[in-house]
């Protein structure tokens, strides 16, 4: 089979190399999946560079997201040969590669309408935001919510899922294209920050009261400008640092405004409650099947691609998923 390993940290262009290696037999629970897409996430750059928390040894795949069709199964598997399935592969034998070996683990079934590359770009980012929403905020209808980078992968999500709860969504974005995707994508109102203080249209918008729920992949200064416009009794959920700074919260401000800060780590949600992960991934499925929800897709590169593909998400100018199709 055809994958792609770093076999040293680098750049991606310098860190990946294409091989062509065996098939591993199957052992009780794995499944072997045809890969039809893949998608790229900013940790891969860092995995590459050898800068991310978890160092496999070299050479390894990278690749935390696939969808395809099962291909082989051991005789007592619950799938079947032929099921539509996205997976998500562990290191050291990631999703860069066209053929993978998986625990059944990690396998979830997908709807037939669903194509492989949105499949493929789902997981991770409609499991955080459902998890944010659901979960953490418990988002009520008529509520409003406030989704900073509404245009990137789980931004997207999140704006998509809080209209299926029945929430007022407004987004912020950097420039015309990422505002208008945000609109397209159902919120019902977009901000440039770029152009615009986010904080003071947002008390406007709100009849200086706020918003109920703040969904922030940025951090840093955006954060602090977000407890502006919170409302009392308010959830700023806390997902990631894509800003690079990780803010101090000045507590006596929760305080006095009766905030809650809300902590969003779903990769250990899911360790700890494997089965309630399920059971969210038939939820999602449901509502794609309502066509409540459409994975935003950059652009899907080839499989000789992924390289550069990951170099364009690097430059930080793509939005949505970025895809490769083997």
């Amino acid at each position: 089979m055809n994958t792609w390993q770093v076999t040293k940290l680098g750049e991606p262009s310098e860190a990946l190399e294409m091989k062509s290696l065996e098939i591993d037999s199957l052992k009780p629970g794995e499944v072997l999946v045809n890969v039809k897409a893949f998608s790229l996430n900013f940790f891969d750059i860092l995995q590459c560079q050898g800068n991310y928390q978890e160092k496999p040894e070299l050479p390894f795949t990278p690749g935390a997201e696939a969808a395809g069709i099962v291909e082989e199964v051991t005789s007592s598997s619950s799938f079947e040969v032929g099921d539509r399935v996205l997976i998500t592969p562990q290191l050291p034998n990631g999703g860069f590669s066209k053929h993978v070996v998986v625990k059944e683990e990690d396998v979830f079934p997908i709807s037939k309408q669903l194509s492989y590359s949105k499949a493929a770009a789902m997981f991770i980012t409609y499991h955080t935001a459902y998890y944010a929403l659901k979960n953490r905020a418990q988002l009520m209808a008529n509520e409003t919510i406030l989704v900073h980078a509404g245009s990137g992968g789980v931004g997207s999500a999140a704006i998509q899922i809080a209209k299926a709860m029945g929430a007022k969504v407004i987004a912020t974005a950097g420039g015309e294209e990422k505002t208008k995707i945000c609109s397209d994508l159902g919120a019902d109102y977009v901000i440039n920050y770029r152009e615009q203080a986010f904080e003071k249209i947002v008390k406007e918008l709100t009849d200086h009261k706020g918003t109920d729920v703040i969904f922030d992949p940025v951090g840093g200064d955006v954060f602090h400008k977000s407890r502006k416009c919170i409302n009392f009794s308010g959830r700023i959920l806390l997902i990631g640092f894509a800003g690079g700074d990780m803010q101090e919260a000045p507590m006596n401000h929760a305080l006095i405004k009766n905030y809650s800060i809300v902590g969003v780590h779903f990769g250990y949600y899911r360790k700890l409650f494997p089965e309630e992960v399920r059971k969210a991934h038939q939820e999602l499925m449901q509502l794609l099947d309502q066509e409540l929800l459409d994975p935003l897709i950059y652009h899907a590169f080839h499989f000789e691609e992924v390289p550069e593909a990951l170099e364009q998400l690097q430059t930080r100018k793509t939005w949505g998923k970025v895809v490769v199709e083997p």
